[in-house]
């Protein structure tokens, strides 16, 4: 997902920034039940609020300029997730 986002800065076709909206919808959502379950309420409230800002039917409507600034922090923010989740996937072992 860090990819794809960082792939939007990129002058792309209109329906490759669709499609990334729709699969940062779902991988938020994921991320956002993950934490829940593992009662880790500041990334459940971080990715359930990235959800609704990326979820493709009411569009928030931001600059270019805005929205590429948003995806170079939220790429930076699911690298980090991914960093501490291997971590500590590393820790248990």
């Amino acid at each position: 997902m860090a990819v794809l986002l960082l792939l939007c800065l990129l002058d792309m076709p209109y329906g490759f920034y669709q499609l990334v909206r729709f699969l940062a919808l779902v991988s938020f959502g994921l991320l956002a039940y993950d934490a829940h379950l593992s009662d880790n309420s500041f990334h459940f409230i971080v990715n359930l609020a990235l959800a609704v800002l990326f979820q493709p039917l009411l569009k928030i409507s931001f600059g270019r300029d805005f929205w590429n600034i948003i995806d170079i922090v939220v790429a930076i923010w699911l690298i980090v997730q991914a960093v501490l989740l291997i971590k500590k996937s590393m820790d248990k072992v």
